[in-house]
């Protein structure tokens, strides 16, 4: 098998990964829009007005990700998106635990106040850091097995189709390498 071929695999095996965390963690969100509220209010950062309107997008945008990165369509935007969702989500429970807030952090549904110690910032942060890297591997390298984005890019990363305006063309007269 060729180095190529073993990243793509990787990379599809990434992107349906990273697709059941957001399609598993939207679905339980939305189906609880009470404890979607309780838990993006026990982190004390929004105002009032603004954790209905969080906790109604946020699992829309899960499920966009999810159905978006399954389907392997936009699949870099979605890396780069989810990246920015999961750095924001790993910036929550930092400044949750620095100030010895104890939350459950609501991340598949659930969440909200707990009673102090019970709440499991260490393992909870190295699984977003885990999903964080996830999804920066497919900004870096977006290119998958059985995704959409092929039927609209499918040669190999630095050949024709690849997003380079330059590949299979000849380089204009005078140009370094047309001697």
């Amino acid at each position: 098998m060729t180095t190529a071929r073993v990243l793509d695999v990787t990379g599809t095996v990434v992107r349906l990964g990273l697709a059941a965390v957001w399609l598993v963690s939207g679905s339980l969100k939305i189906t609880d829009p009470i404890g979607s509220a309780i838990a993006v209010g026990a982190y004390d950062v929004l105002p009032g007005e603004a954790v209905g309107l969080v906790a109604t997008v946020l699992p829309l945008l899960e499920l966009a990700l999810g159905v978006l990165l399954l389907a392997g369509i936009g699949t870099r935007l979605a890396g780069l998106v989810s990246a920015v969702l999961l750095a924001g989500f790993v910036s929550g429970l930092l400044q949750a635990w620095a100030r010895g807030l104890s939350i459950d952090c609501g991340c598949f549904g659930g969440g909200g106040p707990v009673a102090p110690g019970q709440e499991r910032y260490g393992g909870t942060l190295l699984r977003d850091l885990g999903f964080l890297a996830l999804a920066l591997w497919l900004s870096v390298r977006p290119r998958t097995l059985l995704a959409v984005d092929r039927i609209w890019d499918p040669a190999p990363a630095g050949g024709p189709g690849t997003g380079d305006r330059t590949s299979g063309r000849r380089a204009p007269a005078g140009a370094e390498g047309d001697r």
